[in-house]
């Protein structure tokens, strides 16, 4: 899902704020699949014009005659470089989702702040944007590109920094070590406070804010590389390449984020302090509940990556020599009259600043523009939220561990996610279809979206039966009331009974059985567990559904393929229904409402409703840390009811847009000289298809 919120950002591309044209086009690749060519040309120079012609013209000849060929003076090397930044830099993006819950066990967070870091890149971003949108056509874009890249690089090595900052991890076993053999154990007398590490536990505090700061340079880093970057390729492109171009860039914003869920699934395999331990050290497995993956040294691959493609961007020219293409020179006869000089160009920064409301108001005045933002601002929503805690709740709700829930989001929801865009898209040029016809592409597959979706809250796990925790809440029982157990204790194990005690200390156990590697096989005379004769295993007793994993998984990508289906058909409904001069902007305040009402509050939201699940919180030196045992019915149904009540929220938005669609006449309702301007690029390349086309 993450790749769907990827390349919905790709479509804030308002270098020249005022002015769009829009191409969307197909083509197949050579194993006939096809692949949607999504063009957003924000207010770049008509192609076609005789002027314009003579001046790309002009400068080939000039370059070819008076300079050395040099691969920066290349569109093609420009697309590949982007290509490759636009990768990195939505790695990053997944990446940072991949291991948001081993960050929030590593520093002892709740979900609700866990949301906030996730969603704090967008702060930056969407306080900057507007800037971007003005300064867009006066600055040297790539770079700014290119300093853009190297800001996100210092961030994500900002965020490997806390790392190296904070003392070796510690757990319940580490802390207890006074005692040699027998720690953890049941124990008379109660361990010295002495144990509490205040000083650890103040630098994990300290450690937040360090990772905000991170996630917000990389949102400010974040806003010059797609628009800019975009713009920059439509500009010098030929007419019969920028889609292909384009759709290249649209490809990258869909497979960065799924191979950052990948990297993650197998950095976080290796122990966080791999580079602090020797092998012979490390005695936690995956498994553990107490397991914390190197989640840091993503940020470093990632840095790295960032940086070496971004050091192209400074050899780069402001401006190149436009790309000859056929289709140009042929087309030369079938011309667009020079568009007017746009007003807004010679504006101030101020009275950019001013006219910004005003216009905005008068865009957000067009009711189907208003209803089809605010159905893509539910899907954002739904998006944000589960693209950030879809891992961690397959961790809890199934018993599996971080690198294979990170696995099955990267590896199978969004591919299927990219795969349902590509279709969609598809479609749309296979019907030829219409504003109507796209409200009721969008309605169809939402209202499919919601009964794939139902069924998910059904399928889960009940919470394990947890002694002093779960299905009644008590302290200190008699068997374990003079143990002394600390109260930060946690180091699950499952008794012969089949209940779950938080620590072997809280079961009563007084021995303990190692292998030949110093690690606990077993635990003995459990006081709690038959009447004193009892043991148990190391671990959790697991949920016992793990057979019902596979059928939400496949609900899981089935949801993710039909809801990515929309994405096409409600972008064509944006840009046809508002006027020719307000479409940069009317794409400009979409994606400010992307960011203000759906990727900033929707992580916190559902992180919040996470927190409230919990039924029992860690502690550490007398605070608060992250949840060790949620209500698995609650989150289940809590966390998947969110997401049905946005996905009822873009329903709802959906039919009331065919609803006014259908009392102003099917397409009547567009602005003047809208439809001829903005029709798919193709229809009067094939009339010999009108008739088996369905339009609506």
């Amino acid at each position: 899902m993450e790749a769907l919120r990827g390349a919905q950002r790709s479509g804030l591309t308002a270098t020249r704020p005022w002015r769009v044209e829009s191409d969307f086009s197909f083509s197949s690749s050579a194993a006939s699949t096809p692949v949607l060519l999504f063009s957003l040309r924000f207010g770049s120079p008509v192609r076609t014009g005789r002027r314009e012609g003579m001046v790309a013209d002009s400068m080939n000849a000039a370059g070819s005659a008076g300079r050395r060929w040099s691969p920066f003076r290349s569109i093609k090397v420009f697309v590949l470089c982007h290509s490759l930044l636009q990768l990195a830099q939505l790695l990053v993006s997944g990446y940072m989702k991949s291991s948001i819950s081993t960050i929030e066990r590593r520093y002892g967070l709740s979900s609700q702040k866990s949301g906030i870091l996730a969603a704090f890149n967008e702060v930056g971003n969407t306080v900057l944007i507007v800037f971007v949108s003005f300064f867009g056509s006066r600055v040297h874009r790539p770079r700014y590109i290119g300093g853009g890249a190297l800001l996100a690089c210092l961030a994500s090595l900002l965020m490997a920094v806390p790392h190296f900052l904070s003392g070796e991890y510690t757990y319940t076993d580490k802390i207890t070590t006074s005692s040699g053999n027998k720690s953890g154990l049941c124990f008379s007398s109660l361990p010295s406070n002495q144990t509490c590490q205040k000083e650890d536990s103040d630098t994990q505090w300290a450690v937040y804010p360090l990772l905000l700061l991170g996630q917000l340079l990389l949102g400010i880093g974040a806003v010059p590389i797609q628009p800019f970057g975009i713009s920059y390729i439509d500009d010098y492109a030929s007419r019969r390449n920028s889609p292909l171009y384009l759709g290249i860039l649209l490809a990258m914003t869909s497979i960065g984020p799924a191979i950052g869920f990948v990297t993650g699934s197998f950095l976080l395999r290796y122990y966080v302090d791999f580079d602090k331990l020797s092998r012979d050290e490390i005695k936690l497995d995956q498994k553990d509940l107490r397991w914390v993956g190197a989640w840091w040294l993503g940020f470093l691959v990632a840095s790295s990556f960032l940086f070496l493609t971004a050091l192209p961007y400074l050899f780069f020219p402001r401006e190149m020599p436009k790309e000859n293409g056929a289709d140009d020179q042929e087309s030369g006869t079938d011309i667009e009259p020079p568009p007017k000089t746009d007003p807004m160009r010679d504006l101030t920064l101020l009275q950019f600043l001013k006219s910004f409301p005003r216009i905005a108001l008068r865009t957000l005045s067009g009711p189907i523009y208003l209803l089809v933002v605010l159905a893509l601002v539910n899907m954002a929503a739904l998006v944000s939220g589960l693209g950030t805690f879809m891992p961690k709740f397959i961790e809890k709700q199934f018993s599996q561990t971080i690198p294979f829930s990170n696995m099955m989001i990267g590896g199978i929801g969004m591919p299927l996610a990219v795969l349902g865009v590509v279709l969609g898209g598809a479609l749309m040029r296979r019907f030829n279809m219409s504003v109507g016809g796209a409200s009721k592409l969008c309605t169809v597959a939402i209202f499919l979206c919601l009964i794939s979706a139902l069924p998910m809250l059904f399928i889960g796990c009940s919470t394990q039966k947890v002694a002093e925790v779960y299905p009644v809440r008590y302290s200190y029982p008699q068997c374990s009331a003079g143990c002394g157990c600390r109260p930060d204790a946690f180091n699950p194990i499952c008794g012969s009974n089949n209940e779950e005690y938080r620590s072997p200390c809280h079961a009563g156990c007084l021995a303990k059985e190692m292998d030949a590697s110093n690690k606990p096989t077993n635990f003995t005379d459990c006081r709690c567990i038959s009447n004193g004769s009892g043991s148990a295993r190391p671990g959790t007793c697991g949920s016992g559904c793990s057979h019902l994993l596979l059928p939400f998984i496949i609900l899981m990508g089935i949801t993710s393929f039909i809801i990515s289906f929309t994405q096409t058909p409600s972008y064509v409904m944006v840009l046809r229904t508002v006027p020719p001069e307000d479409k940069s902007f009317a794409v400009g305040v979409q994606y400010m409402l992307f960011r203000v009402l759906a990727f900033l509050p929707g992580p916190v939201l559902y992180g919040s409703v996470i927190d409230t699940t919990c039924i029992l919180w860690g502690e550490k030196c007398g605070q608060r840390t992250s949840c060790l045992y949620y209500n698995l019915d609650n989150f289940r149904q809590r966390f998947l009811g969110l997401m049905v009540v946005f996905v009822c929220g873009a329903l709802l938005c959906f039919l009331l847009t065919m609803v006014v669609l259908r009392r102003r006449g099917g397409a009547s309702q567009l602005p003047p000289g809208t439809k001829a301007r903005y029709e798919m690029v193709g229809e009067q390349e094939a009339p010999e298809k009108e008739e088996t086309s369905l339009k609506t």
